[in-house]
């Protein structure tokens, strides 16, 4: 707009013409914000607030005589308040860079009166009070010209030709190599002591590494030994229960042919002796019957008595059978057979007894009764040795 002004935020706009500003200062200050200007009537002008720098190159004597080329900087700047902006207005508003100019004379001055108060030793070993002090005599007079010092540095000391500086830290340097001597020899003792601690260390590990090694080698060859050996173990574990199962199996077929050698031979001799036996009782029994009905002369009652002793004589011989341990093969028809053998025996050993009564009674003269189908002396058997029925009758007197 037209007339309206506003200043940078690092600038203090002075207004003059018309009423005087703050103080009886004959200009208004304006910071942070704009204001309307009358053209042709008001006169704007602006003053920077930002830092400034100056810098001081001032050759000073100490208390004791020796001339010291001192190298400064200075940041300084227009104090914020509006009194400081219209002192520095007031002095540097036409041309601003004398600000510089006159900050580094003045610090030029204190800083000659100070170091002229103190000794070298003082000035370098305590070069922070120094600037503190140069501070502190400045600050009033640089506040009359609006200005404020934000620090000062000392940036060198020298002594130019004198070597005082020098010869005043000779002994701290012979100190300092002096230690910088220890401490190196300390530094390649450790060293050295690391170096031996590192190959230790490194034995150590080699000596580790060699017996992980060692005993990883013989780990893989216990297990290489193993598994070469067990394929023959295998095997051998195979044949092993190869001939385990031919063993077993021809102690079955041992066995079995025992039993069928039992079967075959053992008892068919011992039913042949049985039925010897039973042969012999029976000829026994015969002879006893003999013997009694020849001395009763009654065939009646041989015959009845023949006819009753029978069944007893089929009894001993299934009772020489009864404790046989007879085997049969061929199941019922076996039993059958066994039956019908029995049966057989006994028809066998009743013939047998027959003809032999029959001869011995034709030897005394008697003739064998009549087959008139009468009596108590008839018998009819109808039997054979293969279990079959005869068709005639067979006469017993």
């Amino acid at each position: 707009m037209f007339g309206y002004r506003v200043p940078a935020p690092d600038e203090a706009m002075l207004i003059s013409g018309g009423r005087r500003g703050l103080g009886g200062a004959p200009f208004r200050v304006v910071t942070g914000h704009g204001k309307f200007v009358l053209p042709i009537f008001r006169k704007t002008r602006f003053l920077t607030l930002s830092m400034c720098e100056s810098e001081v190159t001032e050759t000073c004597v100490t208390r004791q005589g020796i001339s010291l080329h001192v190298r400064a900087v200075i940041a300084f700047k227009v104090g914020n308040d509006h009194e400081s902006i219209i002192n520095a207005g007031q002095r540097f508003l036409s041309d601003q860079d004398q600000m510089s100019v006159l900050t580094g004379r003045i610090f030029a001055g204190h800083l000659r009166a100070i170091i002229g108060s103190m000794t070298v030793e003082e000035i370098v070993t305590e070069r922070q009070k120094l600037a503190a002090e140069v501070l502190d005599t400045s600050k009033t007079e640089m506040a009359k010209i609006g200005l404020i010092v934000d620090s000062l540095q000392i940036q060198s000391i020298d002594d130019g030709d004198t070597g005082y500086i020098d010869a005043m830290s000779a002994p701290h340097k012979a100190a300092i190599q002096r230690q910088a001597q220890i401490a190196q020899a300390q530094a390649t003792q450790a060293s050295v002591e690391a170096e031996q601690v590192a190959a230790r260390n490194q034995a150590e590990y080699a000596r580790q590494t060699a017996v992980v090694k060692a005993e990883y080698s013989a780990e893989v060859d216990r297990a290489q030994a193993r598994a070469a050996q067990a394929g023959p173990l295998a095997q051998a574990h195979a044949q092993q229960e190869v001939l385990d199962a031919q063993t077993e199996l021809a102690l079955r077929q041992a066995k079995l042919r025992q039993q069928q050698l039992v079967a075959e031979i053992v008892k068919p001799a011992e039913a042949e002796a049985e039925r010897i036996r039973v042969l012999a009782a029976a000829e026994a029994q015969r002879m006893k019957i003999q013997a009694e009905a020849a001395a009763s002369y009654d065939r009646v009652a041989l015959d009845r008595m023949l006819i009753d002793q029978l069944p007893q004589i089929v009894k001993e011989a299934a009772g020489g059978l009864a404790g046989a341990n007879v085997n049969v093969l061929n199941g019922a028809d076996g039993l059958g057979e066994i039956a019908a053998g029995l049966v057989s025996q006994g028809l066998t050993i009743l013939d047998s007894v027959r003809q032999n009564l029959n001869g011995q009674d034709s030897s005394d003269g008697r003739r064998p009764a009549e087959s008139n189908g009468s009596g108590n002396g008839l018998l009819q058997l109808h039997s054979r040795k293969d279990g079959k029925a005869d068709d005639g009758p067979v006469d017993v007197d």
